[in-house]
């Protein structure tokens, strides 16, 4: 699509219901609802994070949206799809604060390019005991982009119409960060297959645009 278009369409965001968990729902792990039985203590004392799924026109001028292969470490989230973003940390006055710091640091994203268009609903990932708070936001410059080395692997660019395709829903077995393999929902965009927190953050994005586009 391409981003005139898609700016028009998003003019409607503020007035259209959240699809919320119902959407998260159809994409979270079969495990989900043990693990929040499990953690509900550590939920009390949860840290926050807020992250940005930010769209942009590409060279183009059409509408695609980037996501962020982190690093390898020795941590639950190593080597994973997720959108950029981060820890509140002490110099951030909100969760959108953070998450468009963050994305002008682990993407090169300016802040001031950065527009935040619709809170969605925050997501708990019992791993690492976060609760991240994700954020829609929009570029009408055409980034340049600019990884953060120590943080981000690659920059992963998905076209809209690629991420809208139906066909890119799949199942896959994965190895869970408790050493246990699942078979999971997920989304297999440009070649990588995203599951987990991210899935259940992208496919309330993908709800939500189905009702404005």
């Amino acid at each position: 699509m391409n981003f005139d278009e898609f700016l028009i369409s998003t003019s409607k965001i503020k007035n259209i219901p959240l699809p919320a968990e119902a959407s998260q729902f159809k994409m979270s792990p079969p495990f989900r609802k043990e693990l929040i039985s499990m953690n509900k203590e550590a939920i009390k004392t949860a840290k926050k994070a807020g992250v940005m799924a930010l769209f942009y026109p590409d060279n183009k001028q059409q509408t695609s949206l980037v996501l962020i292969l982190r690093k390898t470490y020795n941590g639950v989230h190593s080597a994973q799809i997720g959108f950029p973003g981060g820890k509140l940390e002490a110099q951030d006055d909100s969760l959108k604060t953070a998450a468009v710091r963050e994305t002008f640091e682990e993407i090169g994203v300016p802040i001031q390019d950065i527009e935040v268009l619709q809170q969605l609903t925050q997501v708990y990932i019992p791993p690492s005991n976060f609760y991240v708070q994700p954020f829609i936001g929009i570029s009408k410059a055409t980034p340049v982009f600019v990884k953060q080395e120590d943080e981000v692997e690659d920059i992963i660019e998905v076209s809209l119409k690629h991420f809208m395709d139906e066909e890119n829903l799949i199942t896959k077995w994965v190895e869970t960060s408790y050493n246990v393999n699942v078979e999971v929902p997920a989304f297999k965009l440009n070649g990588y297959v995203v599951w987990g927190a991210t899935a259940m953050i992208l496919n309330e994005i993908k709800d939500l645009l189905k009702q404005m586009l």
